[in-house]
Order: structure tokens, then sequence, then C-alpha cells
């Protein structure tokens, strides 16, 4: 590992004023995936801003009736609220699916959804990486690349984001709050916080250099079934082949989010207007554009599959 600088901020102003001093600094809470990267070389900060002790981790209802997640907000603590639990448990059952009890215990809202992929050439410094070193090229294009994406991806990237919790978030249409070393704020929806690989794989957010996240908020809740099953390789400590959430209304409408498919959580608004029809229907749409290789073409039948299983428990 580098040697960096750090310091600790108190409030989101510090953090990002400090930012504003060390061009190219981090900002770090629980260091569930920077610290690795830190570790292995592929992400080296000449400075590290703290964040972890920032008031920004508290649950709290919104006066349109959903609730406010603090960016600090550990893994753990949002997926057994009491009312993440009873109105929005898609959330909760997608967390708990995620990662290990040990890390869910560190990991933040925040630092959950900026966490970058697992894909293998990513992390080997000895590979061509366009996400890690732009312009090098990317080596899971005629490699091993049965985990990676088949929709969403470009001939730069075809890396997917590894995030469960995302995947529910998405299907909720949480948004992003931020604020910048001007002190704007803004809110971000979820569906357009990511931004699609093209030509610049690196760029994974819309986030400008120093804005801070400092909180999820998501609207009032939509009742229904919610089904998380998350399709992998072993029970634990294992990343997504693929994941479905879906929520199911007992007139058969619904919400339907993947996870493991793309460089976002991947939900298509229009494909859901096929949930009466079935899984087949709303799978077709969903993946809609897909470009599978040799190794993950899998994916395509795997998710029809999950999907009818997944409506099948909803519907009971």
């Amino acid at each position: 590992m580098k040697s960096f600088t750090y310091e600790r901020a108190d409030t989101p102003a510090a953090a990002t004023a400090a930012f504003a001093r060390a061009p190219g600094a981090r900002f770090i809470a629980g260091g569930t995936n920077l610290l690795d990267l830190m570790k292995l070389e592929i992400e080296t900060p000449a400075h590290l801003i703290d964040v972890s002790r920032l008031a920004l981790d508290k649950i709290e209802a919104t006066k349109e009736g959903g609730l406010r997640i603090g960016a600090m907000v550990r893994n753990t603590d949002l997926a057994s609220d009491a009312r993440v639990r009873r109105d929005y448990g898609l959330l909760s059952r997608a967390l708990v699916a995620g990662a290990s009890g040990q890390l869910r215990n560190k990991a933040t809202t925040a630092g959950n959804l900026l966490q970058r992929t697992r894909c293998p050439y990513f992390y080997d410094t000895n590979q061509p990486c366009n996400k890690r070193k732009p312009g090098s090229g990317c080596a899971a294009i005629g490699g091993f690349n049965r985990l990676h994406a088949v929709v969403g991806a470009s001939e730069a990237c075809i890396a997917t984001h590894p995030s469960d919790m995302a995947v529910a978030m998405r299907a909720f249409d949480a948004a992003v709050e931020t604020v910048d070393a001007a002190g704007k704020v803004r809110a971000i929806p979820l569906a357009d916080f990511y931004r699609a690989p093209g030509t610049t794989p690196h760029l994974e957010t819309v986030l400008a250099p120093g804005e801070l996240i400092t909180a999820v908020t998501l609207p009032k809740p939509v009742g229904g079934t919610h089904v998380y099953h998350k399709v992998r390789d072993r029970a634990s400590y294992a990343f997504a082949l693929i994941s479905v959430g879906v929520i199911v209304q007992r007139d058969g409408t619904g919400r339907v989010a993947l996870g493991g498919i793309g460089y976002k959580p991947w939900r298509v608004e229009a494909a859901e207007a096929e949930l009466p029809r079935g899984a087949k229907a709303v799978a077709s749409g969903l993946l809609a554009g897909a470009k599978t290789t040799h190794e993950n073409a899998y994916k395509l039948p795997l998710v029809e599959r999950t999907l009818a299983g997944v409506l099948a428990q909803a519907k009971g």
C-alpha cells in the first residue's frame, strides 16, 4: 500500500472543503471496499477524508411518508430497522443476502452504492482493464467472463455492479441526496445515478469530484408482496450470478429489478406492464438488446426461470 495522509471530518461541509483542498482525495467510511483496493494498489489516493463520524447515521420519516436513510447508516442497522422490515421488506432481504454479517456491520449505505465491480481483471493489475486504467483494454472480453454483463455493456467494459442493496432501492425509486463544496445540494434518482460504460467505464456515477452522498430517500411504501432471490455459486461470500427483486400487488401488477446482469441495478418499467402475462414476457422486455459472450449466455434463461419462481412465490 502506498503512503497517504489522513484527516477526519466533523461535518459534511468540512468533508467537501477538505476535498477541495486536496483534489484526488477519497472519502472513507466503513472502508470494506476501498481499503482492499488500496492494498492492491488499484486505488492510490494521496489523501483520505474520514467521514465515518458524520451525523448521517439516522433513519428518519419524511413528510411525504417515506424514509430518509443517512449515508452512514450501517447495512446491519438498515436491514433490521422495524420500518424497513415492515414497509420495505425487499430492501431488508436484499441487504441480508449481501456480504457477511461482519461486513454488514461496517458497510454504510453510501459505500454500498459506490462499491466497485468485482471483475477479476479489474482486481488483477497485470491485466488490461479500462475501468482501472483507461485506454488499456478489457481483458474480460474474450477472457473469463461467466460473471459479466449481458445488458448495458460496451466494447470497452462488460463488468457488472455488485450491490444487492441497490437492486432493491431501484425497485423503490430511491433518490440519492448529495452536497458539494459550494454547499449545493441535489437529489439524483437512482435510475440516473450510474453512468453507462460507453468509452469511459472508469467514470461510474454522475457524482462530481468531491460531491458527498448525505442520504438516500425512499418514497412512501407501495405495499404488495416483496421477494428477493439471489442466485450464486455458493451460499455465502459470493456475488450474484443474477438476482431478482419483485414487488407484486394483488391485482398482478408490480415492479421487477435485477442484479448481476449490467453496470447498474436493472429495471425496465415498460417490461413490468407484462407481469400479468408471466415471467417470459417480462424477461423479454428486461433483456431486450442483450448481448452475451460464449460463457455468460446462460444468464438469459436463468433470469426467466428465476423470475418465474420468484413470481410464483410472491403470488402464493
